[in-house]
């Protein structure tokens, strides 16, 4: 597992474990979540984010997808498009992810569980699962849908091609208030810009195979 970027160590037995069950369920959403704890971290930097409030910002950004553990094979790993019902089932990973993190006392357990209950909310109240806007998004929420989004476009998936630096950063800025929040999306452009972390052809070829 790649770690070089998060102290694995310091995860009790209990939440190693679940992250290593997703590992062997699904690899790629285990890599996505390496990827955009990277990504987050940095952007969270970026906007001055503490120290401890980093290593929130981490864990949460590890644990974002955790609930796609109670996400059926048949829909997890479905090679073509999810039909609306599944695509409904899909998106209570989030309140899943939410309720497995209470379950592991992590440090921060309630910001924790916050941020990964709410990733997928938009800055225009569209998302979900609460419609929730603007700034009573948790400002860890906003960063790892904004770096959750970025990784998703780029890597190849059975039903979508990986899109290029340029193409994602468009459809980022047009999305700018609408799903991600504009302060975000404009340290987000500088950051990616010089980030070791920005798309290059061994991250598409490394995630197709996930």
């Amino acid at each position: 597992m790649e770690n070089s970027h998060f102290d694995f160590d310091l995860l009790s037995s209990a939440a190693k474990a679940m992250i290593l069950a997703l590992k062997e369920r699904d690899l790629y959403t285990q890599m996505h979540s390496n990827r955009v704890i990277r990504l987050s971290q940095e952007l969270g930097l970026a906007c001055g984010l503490t120290s401890e409030e980093i290593t929130t910002l981490k864990l949460s950004a590890c644990f974002h997808d955790i609930g796609k553990i109670g996400i059926r094979d048949s829909i997890l790993l479905k090679p073509g498009k999810l039909t609306v019902d599944e695509m409904d089932q899909m998106a209570e990973h989030p309140i899943k992810g939410e309720n497995l993190v209470r379950e592991l006392h992590l440090p921060n357990s309630k910001e924790i569980m916050a941020a990964v209950r709410h990733h997928h909310e938009h800055f225009n109240g569209e998302g979900y699962p609460d419609k929730i806007a603007g700034e009573d998004i948790p400002i860890l929420s906003r960063i790892i849908s904004l770096a959750d989004s970025y990784d998703a476009m780029a890597v190849l998936r059975p039903y979508h091609s990986a899109k290029s630096h340029d193409t994602i950063m468009m459809i980022i800025e047009s999305e700018s208030g609408e799903k991600h929040d504009p302060y975000l999306v404009d340290k987000f452009r500088l950051v990616i810009k010089n980030s070791n972390h920005r798309i290059s052809t061994d991250i598409n070829s490394s995630a197709s195979t996930g």
